[in-house]
């Protein structure tokens, strides 16, 4: 069954699909004149806006967002990266979230134009904007399965793998005081996701950084090698004498795309779906948070889990890498970072796939959505690493495909205004 679904995976996740990817993020790129490099300008000077009703606030917002991007791809998914692609693979994971910025804020664009009512994020602009009400189903469909694989069964597997390392409690007793939290959680709509992701993520991100930092400043001399074997490792550099270039950078490329976006979403159509829960009817203002998230969450947060390893951990292992500052306590931090970002991004998701949810039941039955989306992601304590991670990509890859055709089509109602450009 594994080697069954890894072929569809494989077909789904081809350098085809890659390829349009990237080409999404560079044209919205040169489309908004580098607009990632004018998010922090802009949000200095940006001024209050309007509110709706019945949203909830843009510091919930963006923390329940940044929460479902900050998962344990932050942690586990650099790790994987590495492994599988090499050093190399986090060039690519750079890139693909740089052109990626352009892509959400895109996103969130059309989605604050086109949302309305119990209709919103792709499911407004594809329905909407394009006029396909079957292809907006079709990604509200994929929406689900990737909120029960990636946002529930992937989070809770890696989870609960590090738990257990210092809590040895059985799988099944795990998946039962798991659904009870989630469910107690989710039952509370966004608000209730909203303000727990604001009391959790802070804390957590800035204490995994700060230990990051630490171990570099413990490890300084070895960040330029790691550094050159980044880039030396992307372009097949260090592997050209042996014949092996192109394989190298394309397993790096893929690899690295591929881990990018399943830390932070971009392209995937979630992001708008979470900002589309904001009281903020600025579309450009949803845009800009959501490009701050993808730099946060890659370019940052992996950017460090990604030299820690190259510098502390030469077996690429997490533990090996903090064991050596925090010895035995290693494994409890760990654990506690893996729980909140694997939370977070849970509790989130769920949204999502209440939101894709509520356009496909027309608003019946959520609180059997809500109970069978918390049971589903407390399985993940009880499965396989691989199968949940196969799953989990080929929804990925699915929900991207309709969303990325909608990018694409309405490019041209996408834009900036004078506060961010400079110039109409």
């Amino acid at each position: 069954m594994y080697i069954f679904l890894d072929k569809i995976n494989s077909f789904i996740w081809s350098n085809g699909t890659v390829a349009i990817i990237l080409m999404v993020g560079v044209m919205y790129t040169i489309k908004l004149k580098g607009i990632q490099f004018r998010i922090i300008p802009y949000l200095i000077k940006s001024h209050k806006c309007s509110e709706k009703t019945g949203g909830i606030s843009q510091k919930k917002t963006v923390a329940m967002s940044l929460g479902t991007a900050m998962g344990t791809g932050n942690i586990t998914g650099v790790a994987s990266a590495l492994a599988i692609g090499g050093a190399g693979s986090i060039f690519w994971m750079w890139v693909s979230a740089f052109t990626g910025m352009a892509v959400v804020y895109a996103e969130n664009y059309l989605s604050s134009a086109y949302s309305s009512g119990s209709v919103k994020g792709p499911m407004a602009y594809i329905s909407k904007g394009i006029g396909s009400r079957l292809l907006a189903a079709f990604f509200a469909v994929m929406c689900i399965g990737a909120c029960f694989g990636m946002g529930g069964m992937v989070q809770i597997n890696s989870m609960c793998d590090s738990v257990r390392s210092c809590i040895p409690l059985q799988p099944v007793i795990t998946a039962v005081i798991l659904f009870m939290i989630i469910l107690s959680i989710t039952s509370g709509g966004a608000k209730r996701i909203g303000s727990i992701a604001q009391f959790l993520l802070p804390f957590a991100a800035v204490s995994y950084t700060l230990m990051c930092l630490y171990i570099l400043f413990i490890k300084c001399h070895a960040i330029p090698a790691a550094f050159g074997s980044i880039f030396s490792s992307a372009f097949g550099l260090r592997q050209a004498a042996g014949g092996l270039s192109g394989f190298t950078v394309s397993k790096a490329l893929t690899t690295g795309i591929r881990r990018g976006i399943f830390s932070n979403e971009a392209g995937l159509g979630s992001s708008p779906i979470l900002h589309s829960a904001a009281n903020s009817n600025d579309v450009e203002l949803q845009g800009m948070w959501s490009m701050l998230e993808v730099f946060f969450d890659t370019m940052i947060c992996c950017t460090l889990t990604a030299i820690v390893l190259l510098c502390a951990a030469p077996d690429m292992s997490v533990n090996s890498a903090f064991s050596g500052v925090l010895g035995d306590r290693a494994d409890i931090f760990i654990a506690a970072e893996l729980s909140v970002f694997a939370f977070c991004t849970v509790i989130g998701w769920y949204y999502c796939g209440e939101t894709a949810f509520i356009y496909i039941s027309g608003g019946s039955h959520k609180m059997f959505f809500c109970i069978a989306y918390s049971a589903i992601a407390s399985a993940g304590a009880l499965l396989k690493a691989e199968a949940v991670w196969t799953i989990s990509d080929i929804f990925n890859g699915l929900m991207a495909f309709p969303n990325l055709l909608a990018l694409i089509l309405l490019s041209g109602k996408v834009k900036t205004n004078k506060t961010s450009s400079g110039s109409q």
